[in-house]
């Protein structure tokens, strides 16, 4: 008992110190916390961490730009891009092949696209400075393709209950054709994929949940699959997340990962 409240006890005390020193001068601190994250990741590789290594980068600069140029069609031409280039229903007219990559480059709103180039950054460089640029590209499309295959299996397996209660007047030829005609976008699959590679890699690494919270990463991989899998279950009608692509992305990348193999050393 003494022991636990005395690790409380320097927690607290090492939360006091991380406010006192944030508040007391932001620039600073987070400069020093780069340069210590910098110097403690230097070892991964003999190149040294690069904070935004070139496939990391290129993807954050395609992605914005994509999003941009989504918004002046929308604005300027009033022609939404999701009907050509997001992924739709395999059987669906608006269905391209082209679209289990195009998807991965378009995202819905300003939050979609901040928080995942945001994770796509903090988890991606680290594995990128890791594996090297050419595996980490591979991984990451095989996690977003995967998890576009993923989720189209999924959605044929509600397609055919949507036509049977079609068939049996239960569902009516407007929801029927909007399931047809709804467009699924965003790189959270591939993104999901490279969160499971972190956990799997660094297991034992501190992530702060909402910036505050230290949860070790496997234990936070492990909760926030075990979420997507209860949030898909519900099959919420008002619920617009595509919690199966997510799954697939995962699923992706740990059959990868086991692929690949286990590096040789265990990152903390």
């Amino acid at each position: 008992m003494e022991s636990l409240i005395l690790r409380i006890k320097r927690l607290l005390t090492w939360w006091w110190r991380m406010l006192k020193a944030f508040f007391s001068n932001p620039l600073r601190f987070t400069v020093t916390a780069f340069t210590q994250l910098k110097t403690n990741m230097s070892e991964f590789r003999p190149g040294g961490f690069r904070i935004l290594p070139p496939i990391v980068k290129n993807l954050l600069i395609i992605n914005v730009l994509v999003f941009l140029i989504q918004e002046a069609s929308l604005r300027v031409f009033h022609y939404p891009l999701e009907t050509l280039f997001a992924l739709h229903y395999w059987q669906s007219e608006l269905f391209r092949p082209y679209q289990l990559i195009t998807h991965l480059f378009m995202h819905g709103s300003i939050g979609h696209i901040f928080f995942n180039m945001f994770a796509l950054w903090m988890f991606g460089s680290i594995l990128e400075n890791t594996w090297g640029p050419k595996r980490f590209l591979i991984f990451y499309f095989i996690c977003g393709i995967g998890a576009a295959l993923c989720f189209l299996g999924v959605e044929t397996i509600q397609y055919h209950r949507l036509t049977e209660g079609y068939l049996q007047g239960a569902v009516s030829a407007m929801e029927l054709q909007g399931f047809l005609y709804s467009p699924t976008l965003g790189a959270s699959g591939a993104i999901f994929g490279l969160l499971v590679a972190f956990g799997y890699l660094f297991p034992n690494s501190l992530i702060y949940l909402y910036f505050f919270v230290p949860i070790k990463a496997k234990w936070f991989v492990i909760g926030y699959i075990v979420l997507e899998l209860w949030s898909g279950m519900q099959n919420n009608p008002h619920d617009n997340v595509a919690h199966f692509a997510h799954l697939g992305g995962a699923l992706f990348g740990f059959i990868m990962l086991k692929i690949w193999g286990r590096n040789r050393h265990r990152f903390y």
